[in-house]
Order: C-alpha cells, then structure tokens, then sequence
C-alpha cells in the first residue's frame, strides 16, 4: 500500500514530504487512515539522532506515536474492530505477548522488548516501523484501541503518549489526597500531569526555571508554583514534597529536585532517556530515605484505563492544531521556545490530493 507521508532523510535534514510502502494487513491487522498525530519531543529526538543509547535512527525516518484515525480495512480474524471505528495507536506496535510483563497488560516492559511504533524492526515484516507522521498505518489489532465515544480526536491523539505517560506513575506510586506533589516541567507531559495529579485529589505545584509559565500554571489549575532559578524559593521548598513527576526532556542536574522531597520521597523520571547522575552523591538519598524512579507508558490496559479516565473527568491536553507542512517550525518552536501544550497534526487534511 502507497502511504504519503513527511520524514527524515538524516540527522541534519529537515522532515520532507515523502511516499513509501506500507505492508498489507495480516489477519490480526487493522489499517486505518490517520486523522491527527500528536507532536512529542521523543519524535525531535528520533529524527535528529539523539538518543545514541537506545540504537542510530533509521532513515528515512518516519516518527509520530500519538495517533488516531479511522479503520479502513481489517483482518480476517480481527474481532474488535470494523471499517468506520474511531481508533488509535501509541508508543507500542507489538510484544512477545508471552513473558510475565505482557501477561500481566505491561507491554511496554516486554521482557524481550515490545516494539516501538517507529524506528524499530516490526515482526510481522522485518521493516523499520514507521509512525502517525502518515496518511495510514497498519498496526496489530492488540495495539488498537477505541476512541470513546464523543471524544474530540484531536485533543484525543496526545492521551496515547503524553497522557499515559504521566497517568501510570500518578497511578502507581498511588498519588492522592493529603499529599503534595510537584510537577517539574510545564510542557506537552509536564501539564497533562499536573490536571491529572489534581483530578486524584493531591495538592500539586508546578516546578519551573521559567517565571513566564506562571500562568499557565494557574491556567492549568496549579496549587502554586516554584521558580527553581530564585534561590529563596529552592530553600523555602526543600523537604516539601512528597513525589515530584520529572517531565524534563533533556540532560538536568537532578540534585535540586531531589532537595525538594521529604523523607520517603519519590522523584519519577518519564522525560530524560539520557545521562542523569554524573556525580551524583547518595547522601542525599540515604540521609531522608527518598527515591529516584523511572516510568514509561503504559501497557494496552492502562492505556484504555486513561482514555475512559480523560473521558470521564473532562481531561484533556491543550493543544495547537498545525499542518504536515509546518512540522519544523513546530520542533524549533519547542526546543528553542518551549511551550506548555502539544501541538497535534491534522494529517488528513494535510495530504489531501
């Protein structure tokens, strides 16, 4: 099947209006046109070749793994879905579906590595999987899930990334009433955090070096907020929390934050795939009994758990609609500028002939 779509052909390019051929659907397949692709910073790391530790990026690379879309065509011994559903996909395009993880709905930590929706080596062909940056996708019926009903599938397309990534920490370290949390970080995963950590009750401030996202802050329902770069409010704020979600997409000193925790602390970091702890002193973990975690994702039950949840509470990520074509201006706008919603891409108007 031809697919149009908008790609890299290196590290130094920008992304560029390309066709390639996408694998017809097996019998377990469900192939649906895309419609909106959320924008995440794991994308700008991808196609710029950032993540060394994870493998090279795989050219021409084709990135987006916030998608959703509606089913074309499906598989003859697909059961949940049928042309027409209103579907999407995330991080995940397949797993050994047999070790213990994925036995219990944890793909994303396949204990012999679930596949990622672009940049990895799918399965089913032994093609580079090639993400929602397209006019279609075909993708294993386990890794789809329904749109809910009424939901409005632009603001839908971040909740597969952005959403669940900051939802399974708030939900595994079992975040709630009586406590304080703090959001380090006021992007794409750092607000979606925050109106989740409020919908379970906890008092949550959001951590910045930035003094102009205050009111986004508030905008987005925060306690408080702390400007990390004003020493009186760093010194004011040590032991004051008792979790803080690390939503930093990049290499950070992580000692200032861990300041901020009490004893018994937690610090979850879903933003930085990179080094961290470069001379880092254990005292100040031993001395209070605090932790440093990671989180990733979710696996498919968790996935629909928050989609229901978003659903339910009326939580949804803000966003800004843009075009195929303008998808570098994006990626500069949130490297250099920073920005405190996602972007979403309209891909089906995009590629219209």
């Amino acid at each position: 099947m031809r697919v149009k779509a908008y790609g890299a052909k290196a590290a130094n390019k920008p992304l560029e209006y390309f066709e390639f051929e996408r694998r017809e659907p097996s019998s377990y397949d469900v192939e649906f046109e895309v419609m909106y692709c959320g924008v995440c910073h794991s994308d700008i790391h991808t196609t710029r070749d950032e993540w060394h530790d994870w493998g090279p990026a795989k050219y021409p690379s084709v990135v987006g793994h916030e998608i959703v879309g509606k089913v074309t065509r499906v598989g003859e011994k697909v059961t949940k879905f049928k042309p027409g559903d209103l579907v999407g996909v995330g991080c995940m395009v397949n797993s050994c579906r047999t070790c213990r993880n994925c036995k219990k709905g944890l793909e994303q930590y396949c204990e012999n590595g679930s596949t990622g929706t672009y940049n990895d080596i799918d399965p089913i062909d032994g093609k580079v999987t090639k993400g929602g940056y397209s006019s279609h996708q075909v993708v294993q019926e386990r890794f789809v899930m329904k749109i809910p009903k009424g939901m409005d599938l632009a603001k839908a397309a971040p909740l597969f990334c952005a959403g669940i990534t900051t939802y399974s920490p708030l939900r595994h370290w079992k975040v709630g009433k009586g406590m304080r949390v703090g959001i380090i970080g006021l992007g794409g995963l750092g607000h979606m955090g925050l109106k989740y950590a409020k919908a379970f009750g906890a008092k949550t401030f959001v951590i910045t070096t930035s003094a102009k996202k205050a009111k986004d802050a508030k905008k987005y329902g925060a306690d408080g907020m702390v400007l990390m770069s004003d020493k009186k409010q760093r010194e004011a704020n040590k032991e004051k929390f008792d979790f803080l979600l690390n939503t930093i997409p990049v290499a950070h000193d992580v000692h200032p934050y861990v300041d901020l925790l009490t004893s018994d602390g937690v610090m979850v970091i879903v933003g930085a795939i990179t080094e961290l702890f470069d001379g880092f002193h254990g005292h100040s973990l031993i001395s209070k009994r605090r932790s440093i975690a990671g989180s990733v994702i979710g696996g498919i039950p968790e996935t629909e758990e928050v989609l229901n949840f978003s659903k339910k509470h009326n939580i949804y990520p803000d966003i800004e609609i843009i075009k195929m074509k303008d998808i570098n201006k994006a990626y500069d706008t949130m490297v250099k500028k920073g920005i405190s919603h996602r972007f979403v891409i309209d891909v089906k108007s995009s590629f219209k002939s």
